[in-house]
């Protein structure tokens, strides 16, 4: 196949650009048309799990135990087998550091009661935000033709978690979480080689291609990019870096349009990139990719020459724990053995009983009473 019939089958994939704080679209190419989300999904995970800690219904402390439904996730997942627990807020990290799709299961259970209860709050939020080409049918991103988003809806979610609760901003710039002897790292390379990134996700199934949305700071300007469907990790990272810098350089001055002003077309079925990413197209479409974006490639130039310390978290592993039991367990309150009228017969003095002694403290060791007939 000629060079020339290659190109013809590159593709430009959805893209957006938008100011943060003036939500004008510097940029747009297809942003209403669905899309598979793949991971992009957890930004709504984490979105409901966000707002239901708001409501007091859950706290960061809350333990999420992973289930064998969850631990029957495809990868990417935590590596921690069945009934292994930790922290709402490990989990949290975990699940958007790592992507990890069986802690997103362990989240939505925890949440929302079951994986359906869960996806109905996900939908809840979508239609409270007016994410009109917005469908879920999981918490995690994997594959399923029902599941579908615009980067449009992507850019609008993104922008509700940065305004509404930007405490957990820390999560979304960590590049790698620590859990037990494992180092689990972000795909979003941008972390740790473009000055700026503050977040958020990334995401790839076949029917999707790799995804991300990205927010970058620079000289007090806030950008948000989407980029949907590239063929490759480098295709992905370069044409966000890329994006990024032509707002930031005004070579995408602004359309003068809000970015809640865009229009979604919801009727209309996600793309499908299977056959161009894992199928039998793959091969001559990637070589029609890097043929019309050649950047980061061996030889070429790259957007991604940053060299910046990468964010760690330490996450901890709680064990495992079966469904029923909570956590964390306290330890019961001591009781008494003797009530206080018989302990004094006994001759059992103030001092050796727990909790009793004169002065408020607890004698440690405690001897037994020397019991006579």
């Amino acid at each position: 196949m000629s060079l020339s019939s290659m190109l013809g089958l590159a593709r430009a994939n959805p893209t957006l650009l938008v100011d943060m704080d003036t939500l004008e679209v510097l940029y747009a190419d297809d942003a209403g048309l669905p899309w598979h989300p793949a991971s992009l999904t957890k930004l709504m995970t984490a979105y409901v799990a966000f707002e239901e800690i708001a409501k007091g219904t859950i706290t960061l402390d809350t333990p999420v135990v992973l289930s064998r439904h969850a631990i029957n996730q495809a990868p990417s997942k935590s590596g921690l087998p069945v009934d292994s627990a930790m922290t709402m807020k490990d989990a949290l990290y975990v699940m958007l550091v790592k992507s990890a799709n069986d802690v997103a299961m362990a989240i939505a259970e925890t949440v929302g009661g079951s994986e359906a209860g869960f996806v109905a709050k996900m939908n809840d939020a979508a239609a409270r935000m007016g994410l009109t080409a917005t469908h879920f049918a999981n918490p995690n991103g994997l594959d399923d033709p029902e599941q579908r988003m615009s980067a449009r809806d992507l850019a609008v979610l993104a922008l509700y978690i940065r305004q509404t609760y930007p405490q957990y901003d820390p999560i979304f710039r960590t590049q790698a979480v620590q859990l037990g002897g494992k180092v689990l790292e972000s795909e979003n390379k941008l972390l740790t080689s473009f000055a700026g990134t503050t977040g958020m996700k990334t995401g790839f199934v076949c029917a999707s291609g790799l995804n991300m949305v990205a927010t970058i700071e620079r000289n007090g300007r806030r950008l948000l990019a989407v980029v949907l469907g590239a063929s490759s990790g480098r295709d992905r990272n370069e044409r966000t870096a890329e994006l990024a810098l032509r707002g930031f350089s005004g070579s995408a001055a602004g359309t003068g349009q809000s970015v809640l002003g865009l229009v979604n077309s919801p009727n209309v079925a996600p793309v499908n990139m299977r056959a161009q990413i894992c199928g039998k197209e793959a091969a001559v479409y990637v070589k029609a990719q890097e043929a019309a974006f050649p950047m980061g490639m061996k030889g070429q130039p790259s957007y991604l020459n940053d060299v910046i310390a990468a964010n760690s978290y330490q996450a901890t592993n709680l064990g495992r724990v079966r469904a029923g039991v909570l956590l964390p367990r306290p330890r019961p309150p001591h009781t008494t053995i003797f009530p206080v009228a018989v302990a004094e017969q006994l001759g059992v003095t103030a001092d050796l009983r727990p909790s009793v002694s004169a002065d408020g403290s607890v004698p440690f060791p405690r001897p037994r009473p020397n019991f006579t007939n």
